[in-house]
């Protein structure tokens, strides 16, 4: 089995110092104008100082209107970009890889918030969004390209895609709400056009060493998982991207859809072929015991979410000591300042069931 402590090279970018990746975590610390705050800079360097191989933002929306939660990084204006640079070279310091991903909510957009009907592929009754226009489509492609060059010029290794958890990408993605009869519309190649377009222009606009990773999710929103086995596999062996972010909600169970039940989730996307592409796995990898099995499952690198918000330096522990026992949740408010989340950020943890304990 791969020790999760060796590097891992990469097609482009610098190499990754061990097998850890940080998941893009909602925290909902950023300005209202999407600027980075002192607090989001903190609860992510602090990650990267706790030995995280590379250290990825929380989903940072590349429109305006594609805003899906309070306090979102921004990365949809020049004024971000300040910011940014400060974070990227945060990051860096702590010899981490730095990634932004990009994000835009479509029908998950609230309305209070961005002021303005939200969109998705198709007219949307159940959120009330409405259908982007195609002129509108290819203002979505080019943002999340600008997006992608902000992020360069800030001296960020490269971004991510988020194309998972009912976002809009995903939103195209989607039989279920992508009912368009256009281009980007109907069949697997049209309902995929749009994120091709944007992995085309980034690796037109940004620099050949610029790295680029996609998030997907293969079940719940409408998601076919063989569906999603059949992109991902296109998408490994393509060459275009550095790493495919596989959001398993959880890594070991058995598939939703009875014609993959002789397998686990993960094994689903490890028995693909990959080319240059490193595959990697998110969804309940809580102890050291749980990162060990998706290693020994295929995956080249794990992304940790919850296990990273409670203890910010879980990988360097890990180097330490691999059998170490992790701290359960409840968890007192006090304990999470400590790990870097601010009184906003852990009053957002405290919707998660079971999370933040009752006493301060």
């Amino acid at each position: 089995m791969t020790d999760l402590n060796t590097p891992l090279d990469f097609s482009r970018g610098p190499t990754m110092k061990n097998r850890f990746m940080l998941a893009p975590l909602t925290n909902c610390q950023s300005a209202a104008d999407g600027t980075l705050s002192d607090e989001e800079y903190r609860w992510l360097t602090l990650r990267a100082q706790g030995g995280f191989g590379l250290t990825m933002t929380c989903a940072a929306h590349v429109q305006q209107m594609g805003q899906g939660f309070p306090g979102q990084l921004g990365v949809w204006s020049d004024q971000h970009i300040e910011g940014l640079t400060r974070l990227a070279a945060g990051i860096g310091a702590h010899d981490s890889i730095s990634i932004v991903q990009l994000h835009h909510a479509g029908n998950r957009s609230p309305e209070a918030l961005i002021g303005a009907q939200p969109v998705c592929p198709s007219d949307d009754p159940e959120t009330g969004a409405r259908a982007l226009s195609v002129e509108e489509v290819v203002k979505v492609r080019d943002d999340f390209i600008a997006g992608a060059v902000r992020a360069e010029q800030a001296g960020f290794d490269g971004v991510e895609l988020h194309g998972a958890h009912g976002y809009l990408l995903c939103q195209f993605f989607s039989e279920e709400l992508n009912k368009r009869d256009d281009e980007y519309g109907g069949s697997t190649e049209n309902r995929f056009r749009l994120l091709h377009e944007i992995i085309a222009g980034i690796r037109t606009q940004c620099s050949d060493n610029f790295m680029l990773g996609l998030r997907l999710s293969p079940e719940r929103f409408g998601m076919r998982l063989g569906e999603i086995r059949e992109v991902a596999q296109d998408l490994m062996m393509s060459g275009n991207l550095e790493f495919l972010d596989m959001s398993l909600w959880d890594t070991f169970k058995p598939p939703v859809e009875d014609n993959f039940a002789d397998r686990t989730l993960i094994e689903c996307f490890t028995e693909l072929q990959r080319g240059n592409t490193r595959l990697g796995v998110a969804g309940k990898l809580r102890n050291p015991a749980e990162v060990e099995a998706a290693i020994a499952q295929g995956a080249d690198w794990v992304m940790l979410g919850r296990a990273a918000i409670l203890q910010h330096d879980f990988p360097q522990r890990y180097a330490d000591n691999p059998t170490f026992e992790p701290v359960r949740t409840p968890v007192t408010r006090s304990y999470l300042n400590q790990e870097g989340l601010s009184d906003t950020f852990v009053e957002y943890m405290n919707n998660w069931k079971g999370f933040v304990a009752d006493a301060s």
